[in-house]
């Protein structure tokens, strides 16, 4: 039997992880106008009642992630798995004073980290060279830099990501059968955490600006977030 059957045919035994922009939510130019549109909303709510576990695990904080979907009833996780780590806690003051030394017309600033989008800029390669700068100059003061789809975001060096947070998730539960369906570079953590389970099926949710390796990794492709939509009606 195929992993995604095995996944389907009991899913009181599996448990789904989606991030949320990019998968759930379509990319939009401004990230406080993110929403989940009401038929994917009401797939969310089937699939809740149907499976053990169903998470929202993103960059977002789980308060805002909670928000855009308006599910309450899932589990979510934010920032990168941060969330679930105490030590992430100790390196909010250090991460917002960066982000107020270094500031940014499309800055967002979180409780644990920052965030620097450039998809608005009128030159976008300018202002990725621009931000080469302020991960360098992050990566000097101890906080960890990582680049996603147009986006810049700082984090504290904690050994946190949307894989731990997986993990975690999947250790409190004692599932052994997962699918995670994401669309950028952070989500490759994720698809890593699935590694060694009974059934695995890793969605990638493809576009011109995410990472090929998210492609080459996944087991299923998935062009738009409409096209991801089609699949949440066949779990």
């Amino acid at each position: 039997m195929d992993p995604l059957t095995l996944v389907t045919a009991e899913p009181k035994q599996a448990a789904l992880f989606f991030d949320v922009d990019g998968v759930l939510a379509p990319i939009v130019p401004r990230p406080e106008d993110s929403s989940v549109p009401a038929e994917t909303r009401r797939e969310l709510e089937r699939l809740q009642q149907r499976y053990a576990l169903v998470a929202c695990v993103t960059g977002r904080t789980s308060d805002i992630a909670r928000a855009i979907v308006g599910v309450d009833s899932l589990r979510y996780v934010g920032q990168h798995g941060l969330e679930l780590e105490p030590g992430a806690e100790a390196w909010a003051d250090r991460v917002h004073a960066f982000a107020r030394a270094w500031p940014w017309a499309w800055q967002e600033t979180k409780p644990l980290t920052a965030a620097y989008h450039y998809r608005l800029a009128p030159d976008e390669a300018e202002a990725r060279t621009e931000l080469e700068d302020v991960a360098a100059a992050a990566l000097a003061e101890g906080l960890r830099p990582r680049w996603g789809r147009m986006v810049l975001e700082l984090l504290p060096p904690v050994d946190a990501t949307k894989g731990t947070a997986v993990r975690h998730l999947l250790d409190e539960t004692g599932l052994r059968r997962a699918l995670y369906a994401g669309d950028d570079t952070t989500d490759l953590d994720g698809f890593a955490a699935l590694d060694g389970l009974e059934a695995a099926v890793r969605v990638a949710v493809v576009s011109a600006e995410g990472p090929s390796a998210l492609g080459e990794r996944a087991d299923l492709i998935i062009g738009s977030t409409d096209a991801f939509l089609d699949l949440l009606k066949q779990l």
